[in-house]
């Protein structure tokens, strides 16, 4: 398993937290994901041999919000 903190620019709501869980919650391969709304982070934990960074730094895009940068969990 891979773990990811993400910084994410433009969520400012519950809706904002429901949209980046529930969409890159049902990526395959994606365990574990979670919104900390105050500091504009997302923590991801995946299965590097199901899904990629990139695709859910894409599907977190194309819900309205940009990925600034990310923080790797060793």
């Amino acid at each position: 398993m891979n773990k990811v903190t993400l910084e994410v620019i433009g969520m400012s709501c519950g809706h904002c937290v429901n949209a980046v869980e529930s969409n890159v919650g049902a990526l395959n391969g994606v365990e574990m994901v979670k919104v900390n709304l105050a500091e504009g982070l997302v923590d991801v934990e995946f299965n590097p041999e199901r899904m990629t960074l990139e695709k859910i730094k894409e599907t977190i895009d194309d819900q309205g919000y940009e990925v600034k940068g990310e923080r790797a969990h060793v």
